[in-house]
């Protein structure tokens, strides 16, 4: 697989596809689409024969300072090193490295921004830029340091420094930190580039480490959706819940499309199911304190973290859709400044414009974040009556299997997911809201999109454990009661998401177990995508 870079195709999965490795191993490539590389060069053409000269007008960061210096001249003379100087001037990087991942969705996204042919740089920068990327060349860069306006200057000044072969900056290569230089040469390259007119400003001008960081959001938590929706199918068959509340007549009276689609969901994954019946309820579970032969009570209607998933759930679902929408654009547009336009005339002009304010990706990854905070707390709620006998219709406590005493059960797991939420109830408090000014006042307005990006990466990476902690409970309690309920089947969904649990975890977990081991093994099955195709593979496709 090739990801062709034109400016205005790249799209959210392609994205994770460069900037995550194979399962194979080794990562797809990315380059310039042909028609864009002959528009970059025919822009850059005019920029060297029209503009390289001292009488040409005043265009910010081309030929002037910046900030409050941008009516001071740069003289043509003086061109390169300005642009090692401006490089060098933003590289205020603060904290621990960025994953690879995110810095290698830096590189794609801000050289697709190029390919739009709006931002001028020399096309053998731009292929640079792809070739550290193809040849696994990882800039170091500091994750604090950016407000998000005038874009991500500080983390982008380090991913630029490292790509030209700064004597300070740092690259990864096959796992290892090294000077840029050093890794350069050593994976082939020339250990220097040298920086034309307008470089360095595209280079580090545009919210392309927020964009970064969103794209991985997003796509992680659109994958998680249907997982959670799998997980709440498993826990409302191990209590042997009720449906009435998932039935399409009564869903219709509110038809909100994310209620519909989730309601929709849980009654294909529980299909055929006769766990959650009457029948079903009237076997006695282990610690129900109640005798053989006396039916249970009727159930009526559940607890609202089953009972109103689809609420909850739903909302969650829409807010993604709305997050992708507004992420698709800003992966096909250039956001630094100035930007150079087509002047009409045969040639071009260069305008300034505020495309790197990243308000856009800031308050998408504000509602990201809440919509994900909220999709684990339901999640743990159900995690949590699971393991309570008098919570969860007579399971055992703990989801406890062999002696009593002896072992303990996963009471400390369902104290491991609230600890998960309570941190994503803080970092879901918005950052798009806050603003402090900078550069005297000339920035007065920033959009604090680097953080917003960075707390939801890190709500949904939280998320995504729950949700994993969630569906192995959930196999825990129906494999421990599997003897006894036998005679009442699971859903064709739910089954199938328990065989593939089973495949990793075969059998009731005792006191014998590294439990982490078992965590991260879920939570690989939700990243995977394993746990998801396995019910598709059982049922068709979930919404």
């Amino acid at each position: 697989m090739i990801v062709e870079l034109d400016g205005d195709s790249l799209t959210i999965d392609a994205a994770v596809a460069v900037a995550r490795p194979a399962p194979g191993g080794g990562f797809v490539e990315a380059r310039l689409a042909e028609p864009a590389r002959a528009r970059l060069a025919d822009t850059r053409a005019y920029i060297d024969r029209e503009w390289m000269h001292d009488d040409a007008p005043l265009m910010y960061a081309f030929n002037t300072g910046v900030g409050l210096f941008k009516t001071e001249r740069v003289a043509i003379a003086d061109m390169d090193a300005y642009q090692t100087k401006t490089v060098y001037a933003h590289a205020t990087g603060i904290g621990e490295p960025f994953a690879e991942e995110v810095v290698r969705a830096m590189m794609l996204a801000r050289a697709n921004a190029f390919a739009s042919n709006y931002s001028g740089p020399r096309v053998e920068l731009v292929e640079r830029l792809l070739a550290c990327l193809n040849a696994g060349l990882h800039p170091v860069v500091p994750q604090k340091g950016s407000v998000g306006a005038s874009g991500d200057l500080a983390p982008l000044a380090h991913l630029a420094g490292a790509v030209c072969g700064f004597e300070e900056a740092l690259m990864i290569y096959r796992g290892r930190v090294m000077p840029a230089r050093a890794a350069l040469q050593e994976a082939g390259f020339e250990p220097t580039i040298a920086l034309g007119a307008k470089d360095a400003s595209a280079l580090i001008n545009g919210s392309t480490t927020s964009l970064a960081l969103a794209v991985l959001a997003t796509h992680d938590a659109r994958r998680l959706l249907k997982a959670a929706d799998i997980a709440l199918c498993l826990s409302l068959e191990a209590m042997r819940g009720e449906k009435a509340a998932f039935d399409p007549r009564i869903q219709r009276a509110r038809p909100h499309p994310g209620q519909l689609a989730v309601a929709r969901n849980v009654l294909r994954v529980l299909d055929g199911s006769a766990r959650c019946s009457q029948g079903a309820r009237d076997v006695v579970f282990p610690e129900e304190g109640r005798a053989p032969g006396v039916p249970a009570a009727p159930r009526v209607q559940d607890v609202y973290s089953l009972r109103c998933a689809p609420q909850v759930h739903g909302p969650a679902a829409e807010a993604v859709g709305y997050v992708e929408r507004i992420v698709a654009t800003e992966l096909n547009s250039a956001t630094d400044n100035p930007l150079i336009v087509d002047d009409g005339a045969g040639g071009y002009v260069s305008l300034s414009g505020g495309h790197f304010h990243g308000q856009y990706v800031a308050q998408a990854m504000d509602v990201l974040a809440i919509a994900m905070a909220d999709l684990s707390a339901i999640s743990e709620r159900r995690l949590a009556r699971l393991v309570d006998p008098t919570m969860s219709y007579g399971l055992p406590r703990n989801l406890l299997a062999g002696k009593k005493g002896l072992n303990t059960g996963f009471a400390t797991v369902q104290c491991s997911a609230s600890a998960l939420v309570m941190e994503n109830r803080t970092l879901a408090t918005p950052g798009s809201v806050d603003s402090i000014p900078g550069k005297s006042n000339a920035e007065d307005h920033v959009s604090n999109s680097t953080w917003c990006g960075r707390k939801a990466r890190t709500i949904v990476e939280n998320a995504e454990q729950v949700v994993a902690l969630e569906l192995l409970m959930a196999a825990q309690a129906l494999t421990l009661v599997e003897p006894i309920a036998r005679d009442f089947p699971l859903g064709r969904g739910s089954q199938a998401a328990l065989a593939a649990i089973r495949e990793t975890i075969p059998a009731a977990l005792e006191g014998d177990r590294w439990y982490a081991r078992e965590m991260a093994d879920a939570l690989a099955l939700v990243r995977s995508g394993a746990i998801v195709q396995a019910v598709e593979d059982a049922v068709g496709s979930l919404e």
